[in-house]
């Protein structure tokens, strides 16, 4: 069986016009906030359900059915699947497909990485979401297979992500893999999580701008790298 784990649900319709193989698993998840230690799969999500009630005002009952049922998915993988994980670079991206690959990693499926790659350096945050099927279609066909390097990597930077361990986020931004290009940014930018998104949006409001929708723009050209949605920055916002 072959799996597409899809980093949202704006880029499946695109993507159903590749005409490439395989089952669709969408993470509608962003676990860049939000509680991520529980003792058990059960309490994991009951947590994280609980704190999109809160944050976001979502019913509980849809996220089980809707995130966390869709993501449970990944528990049926087994020996001889293929896993194509469609993630961007952006830490938001990051952080969900480091749990993806925590989830696959004793599954003994074969894991490769899809990356934005067609997009520009300086367009490295905007992802997939500008791109079309045939686009789509390239960076499928660049995909990196991930060894078991990479998957220990992916494993490191999860459990460190979500014990906060900042000081073990910035060293392992010095690891150097294929499948995850700008892992230097992307792990320093976790390691500031709890400082440095919210040091920008006061430093947005300190320049007189007030209006929630030009912070987020202004967020989005100081701190793409975090590729937080607007969502996150107005609750940033309106803790000020």
């Amino acid at each position: 069986m072959i799996y597409h784990v899809l980093p949202g649900d704006a880029i499946a319709e695109e993507f159903s016009k590749t005409g490439i193989d395989g089952e669709v698993i969408v993470c509608r998840e962003c676990f860049i906030v939000g509680p991520l230690d529980a003792d058990s799969p059960e309490q994991f999500w009951d947590d994280r359900a609980k704190f999109i009630l809160t944050e976001y005002s979502e019913d509980e009952i849809e996220y089980h059915e809707k995130v966390a049922d869709e993501l449970e998915q990944l528990s049926s993988v087994g020996p001889g699947d293929e896993v194509d994980l469609w993630f961007e670079y952006e830490l938001f991206c990051q952080v969900n497909m480091w749990f993806c690959i925590s989830r696959l990693a004793s599954s003994g499926a074969e894991l490769y990485r899809v990356e934005p790659a067609v997009v520009s350096r300086d367009d490295r945050w905007k992802g997939f979401g500008q791109l079309n099927s045939e686009e789509l279609k390239q960076c499928f066909g660049s995909r990196v297979k991930l060894d078991q390097a990479d998957i220990d990597l992916a494993i490191d930077l999860w459990g460190k992500y979500r014990a906060r361990d900042a000081a073990g986020l910035l060293s392992l931004s010095q690891s150097s893999s294929q499948a995850f290009p700008y892992l230097d940014e992307t792990a320093e930018a976790a390691a500031q999580i709890e400082s440095r998104p919210m040091n920008i949006v006061r430093q947005i409001r300190s320049e007189g701008i007030s209006d929630p929708e030009v912070v987020f723009v202004e967020f989005s050209k100081r701190a793409g790298v975090y590729g937080l949605g607007d969502s996150q920055v107005y609750r940033m916002l309106e803790s000020l």
